[in-house]
Order: C-alpha cells, then sequence, then structure tokens
C-alpha cells in the first residue's frame, strides 16, 4: 500500500485524526483525513472549470455575434454578464476559499512561491474582474443599447473590454500553470 504524503501532519490532520472513530486504527485515522483534503481538492477543481471554462468561452460568444443584428449582440452580452456574474466570479472567490482551506488541510505554507505566486495573481484578476472588466461590461451593453453597433462609443467600449478580458485571460493561465507546475525558484 502506498505510504501517506508527508503534508498529511499538518495540525489539521491530526485534529481530523483525533476526531475520527477511536476503533481506526492511526493509519486509517490518517486516510480519512487525506479523504477531506482530496474532496476538497475536486471542489477547488470543479470550481476552476468553471470559472476559467465559462471566461473562456466570452470571446467565442462575442465574436460569433459581432456582425449579426443589435438585438442578438445585446442577448450576447448580457448573457455574458450574467454568466460572468452567476457563475464565473462566484467560483472564483470560493476558489480562494477552496484553496485556503487546502493549504490548511495539507500542511503546506503561503509563502511556497507557486501558493504565493497564484494568490497574488488571483487578487490581481479580482481586482481588474470585479473593478474593471465589469464596469467595461456594464459600459458596452449601456453604448450598444444607446448608440448601436456602429457607434464609435460602443467600438471604443467593446475594444477595451476585449483588451482587459486578454489580459486576465493570460493571469488565469499562469495560475491554472501554477496550480498545476507547482514551480519552485
Amino acid at each position: 500500500m502506498r505510504s501517506l504524503p508527508s503534508s498529511c501532519s499538518s495540525p489539521l490532520t491530526r485534529r481530523a485524526e483525533s476526531r475520527a472513530p477511536p476503533f481506526l486504527s492511526s493509519r486509517a485515522r490518517r486516510l480519512a483525513a487525506v479523504t477531506v483534503f482530496v474532496v476538497v481538492k475536486f471542489i477547488h477543481v470543479l470550481l476552476a472549470i468553471v470559472a476559467v471554462g465559462f471566461n473562456a468561452t466570452y470571446g467565442v460568444w462575442l465574436g460569433t455575434v459581432a456582425r449579426q443584428p443589435t438585438p442578438v449582440q445585446a442577448f450576447v452580452l448580457r448573457g455574458v454578464k450574467r454568466l460572468d456574474d452567476w457563475f464565473a466570479n462566484p467560483a472564483y472567490l470560493l476558489l480562494a476559499v477552496s484553496g485556503v482551506t487546502m493549504v490548511f488541510l495539507g500542511g503546506l505554507s503561503f509563502t511556497t512561491f507557486w501558493i504565493a505566486g497564484g494568490i497574488v495573481l488571483w487578487v490581481i484578476a479580482i481586482i481588474l474582474g470585479f473593478f474593471v472588466y465589469t464596469p467595461m461590461l456594464r459600459a458596452q451593453i449601456r453604448s450598444l443599447d444607446a448608440n448601436g453597433p456602429e457607434s464609435q462609443d460602443y467600438r471604443s467600449a467593446s475594444a477595451n473590454a476585449r483588451f482587459v478580458g486578454i489580459v486576465l485571460a493570460v493571469i488565469v493561465v499562469v495560475i491554472v500553470f501554477f496550480m498545476v507546475t507547482k514551480p519552485t525558484l
């Protein structure tokens, strides 16, 4: 049987072991603690799939309807905003919760390069997403409704939102790279 990783000796893991039924062996208690970590990691990966997956579709949707009539463009823009507000953004926030939980459960350190780098990039992405991209998307919708898709105002709003979206995508790809490869310095 495989031995348990050394990361299973964190204070939270020991606490989880101590709460396990007394009839379980110490190995079974450690396995129960590892199972909690694995469940949180599974949730973390699902949240990343939702957040990154939804975001990855925005450019496809917006590019597909770029030459469609105004009502179609407005419908898709509002759909992108709804996906962002109801699914992607909440998933990004919950990723922080599950990520911090894994650091504690796994006995990891916030000063580990890939964790610290991921957190810094996540904070930058959250700030850009909530305080730059979301307002730009609202402005893009307002401009489309008021001026139409051929107006300079709408084209400018669209170009700005596209640029910020690309920057966010690059940041998120780097975060995913850090989480998958776990590089060290």
